[in-house]
């Protein structure tokens, strides 16, 4: 089983809600962790992992040959993601823009681009609370996140289920995250902005045919609408947190719910119990 907590917005509270997961599942069978919010992971703060493997996630970027080359234009006119563009006599390369497919090298007529290897980031592996923990980590000024989620799905065992921390929000990040999952738990509030990003994420996760399930946090703020919506998409909402302060002082000091109070324990063990009943 794979489930994938996400959010159409962040602040929600994902990352709360996968540790406490996790930590839940745990106790009753094997699991992974793997934090795919490669632009800001924390979930190393709550679970203190003991790191002990670190590998470089690398894109290929194409090298010019100005002697070699003719600015014929074959480059730039097959480039889909604008990332070469012909000035005059002039081929200039875009590296933020390009996506490493390799295109450019095998169009040039006279061999003029070759490609080099350009880190994006890096997959720290490890152990946490006794199950494997993955993370990734972007570079400062990468723009290009999926290379790494991919390489952290791809790391991950067969042999146990994973709880994942998407990214916020419906970009290719989040899209990369919830690819193939059996349940996509979408964290939200019940706030006007909470709803309308919760649309989105519901969309997203249904166009890539992944069922859904709810968490609303702060849930005794704001407005029913959430749960309304919900409930006319026939969406099934699996857990209500309440606007409390010491969830927050919990979190504020790096502490798992789970572990600072026996009733959020009960909680998330139910979670645990209702995830694997409706997933697939």
């Amino acid at each position: 089983m794979q489930v994938v907590v996400a959010s159409g917005k962040g602040g929600t509270g994902k990352t709360t809600v996968s540790v406490n997961l996790a930590l839940a599942l745990s106790e009753e069978r094997p699991i992974q962790f793997i934090d795919c919010d490669v632009e800001e992971p924390n979930a190393h703060i709550f679970l203190k992992p003991q790191i002990s493997a670190k590998q470089s996630v690398l894109k290929l970027l194409p090298k010019l040959d100005e002697k070699a080359c003719t600015a014929c234009g074959a480059c730039s006119d097959a480039c889909q993601f604008g990332a070469i563009g012909r000035f005059g006599d002039r081929v200039l390369i875009y590296d933020a823009l390009c996506h490493g497919c390799g295109l450019c090298t095998r169009v040039c007529p006279m061999g003029a681009l070759s490609e080099v290897p350009h880190e994006l980031g890096v997959v720290e592996t490890g152990t946490a609370r006794g199950f494997p923990f993955a993370r990734g980590v972007l570079n400062v000024a990468e723009a290009m996140a999926t290379p790494i989620i991919r390489e952290l799905k791809r790391a991950s065992r067969d042999d146990a289920d994973t709880v994942i921390d998407a990214p916020p929000g419906t970009g290719c990040p989040a899209i990369a995250s919830l690819a193939g999952a059996n349940l996509a738990l979408l964290v939200t509030e019940p706030t006007p902005f909470g709803l309308h990003d919760l649309r989105a994420a519901v969309a997203v996760a249904r166009v890539l045919d992944v069922p859904v399930a709810v968490v609303i946090n702060r849930s005794d703020v704001g407005t029913a609408d959430v749960d309304t919506f919900c409930a006319d998409e026939e969406i099934p909402v699996l857990l209500k947190i309440p606007f409390d302060r010491a969830i927050a002082k919990a979190y504020a000091h790096g502490q798992v719910l789970v572990d600072v109070d026996p009733h959020w324990h009960r909680v998330f063990s139910s979670l645990a119990k209702r995830i694997t009943e409706v997933s697939r």
